[in-house]
């Protein structure tokens, strides 16, 4: 299988300091990767070993087929990018900077420039100079500039940095269409942990340089699962009243509480209840939830709010 993106052993060091650990990535064609770990666990070493501006100390990488190598190697032309700060020649205007990119990356469609602007809402900023921008507006021009050549990989990080909360949902919406509906595939890290749980079709977490685990479409589904959580004091009884009724009820053992995910359960939450106090087995507690993949990252780290 060929993947848009591909590590093997990939490693950075910086002196004694191991920043990016045998990291392996197998990213596919229109997925939305969401690359995510602490401040300093690696994301922006790797991305930036993903789009050659590092040599990495050991391993390999590969970006749409086509090995990245020193001298900038690189299938560039294909991939659009945002790595950390946003940046822009301050004294020339939006529609400006963005021409000077169009023609870098030797993209013939001079109409693209105007579909970028209005892609990215620019259009009443299209004529200011970049140095007057507020930091959202400099975040749109650069991802303006990034999708401007109408590349097959976006490589993004922290693409939602100093938007407003409509500015996030608005670029959230557009890389949800440009994956869906176009095949583009986009690899983004994010602290915005909401954010990439609701974009997200695989996640990876990084930790300490290392790929600690990656969290596949079933799996980030069953993150976002909802269930009815329920507790009584005759927990056995409960489970029997529930099933009897036909209700699939998890148990784990005597303590942990009974778990339903059937939608039915999940919509109806009142009927469990009711069907709970006339079986005389009134629940304790009654709760539809779902883990937030806030919680689950903050687990496997170790992390604490």
């Amino acid at each position: 299988m060929s993947f848009t993106i591909e590590t093997n052993g990939l490693s950075k060091s910086y002196g004694d300091v191991r920043a990016v650990d045998s990291v392996n990535l197998r990213v596919k064609q229109g997925e939305i990767y969401g690359f995510l770990g602490l401040n300093g666990a690696g994301k922006t070493t790797t991305i930036r070993a993903l789009l050659g501006m590092i040599r990495p100390s050991a391993g390999t990488v590969k970006v749409l087929g086509q090995p990245v190598g020193p001298n900038g190697r690189g299938p560039w032309r294909r991939v659009g990018h945002l790595v950390e700060l946003p940046t822009a020649y301050p004294e020339l205007t939006v529609r400006e900077n963005l021409e000077i990119a169009r023609r870098l990356h030797q993209f013939s469609d001079k109409k693209a420039t105007s579909r970028a602007i209005e892609r990215l809402g620019l259009a009443a900023y299209a004529d200011r100079r970049a140095g007057t921008l507020s930091t959202g507006n400099l975040q749109r021009l650069s991802l303006a500039r990034a999708l401007l050549h109408e590349p097959e990989l976006l490589i993004l990080d922290e693409p939602a940095n100093g938007l407003d909360p409509a500015g996030v949902v608005e670029i959230r919406a557009l890389l949800a269409s440009l994956a869906h509906e176009q095949g583009v595939t986009v690899f983004m890290s994010s602290h915005i942990l909401s954010e990439v749980d609701r974009l997200a079709t695989r996640i990876g977490i990084i930790h300490q340089g290392c790929l600690i685990e990656e969290l596949d479409a079933e799996k980030v589904e069953h993150l976002r699962a909802r269930r009815l959580v329920v507790q009584a004091r005759d927990r056995k009884a409960a489970k029997a009243t529930l099933e009897k009724a036909g209700y699939v009820v998890t148990f784990s053992n005597s303590i942990d509480p009974l778990v339903l995910t059937d939608s039915r359960a999940v919509e109806n939450p009142d009927q469990v209840a009711t069907l709970l106090v006339h079986a005389g087995t009134p629940p304790t507690r009654l709760a539809v939830e779902q883990e937030e993949l806030e919680d689950h990252f903050l687990r496997l780290t170790g992390s604490t709010v």
